[in-house]
C-alpha cells in the first residue's frame, strides 16, 4: 500500500495516513498546543514566513503549521482538489 502525500503549501507535504486532526489556529487551546510542541522540539513550520492558518496534528505527536486554510487541507485529503 502506497501512502499518499498531501500538499500543504509552498512545496511542503505531509503523509495523509499520519494526520490525526486539522485545526484552525484561532483558539487559545491550539496556541497552547503549538507552544508545547515548540518546547518539545516537535513543531514543524511549513508556512514559509506567511501567516499561520492551519495546525496539523500527526500520530507521531508532531505539530505542523501551514499557511493554507484548514478547508483546503481537508478538501485535498478528501480528494476534491488532488483529482483522486
Amino acid at each position: 500500500m502506497m501512502n499518499k502525500m498531501i500538499h500543504i503549501g509552498f512545496g511542503n507535504a505531509v503523509m495523509r495516513d499520519r494526520i490525526i486532526a486539522i485545526l484552525s489556529v484561532d483558539s487559545l487551546p491550539v496556541k497552547r498546543l503549538k507552544d508545547s510542541a515548540k518546547e518539545r522540539g516537535m513543531l514543524i513550520d511549513a508556512t514559509m514566513g506567511r501567516q499561520e492558518k492551519t495546525v496539523i496534528v500527526t500520530d507521531s505527536g508532531h505539530i505542523i503549521v501551514s499557511a493554507i486554510s484548514p478547508t483546503t487541507v481537508i478538501m485535498r485529503i478528501e480528494g476534491d482538489i488532488t483529482g483522486e
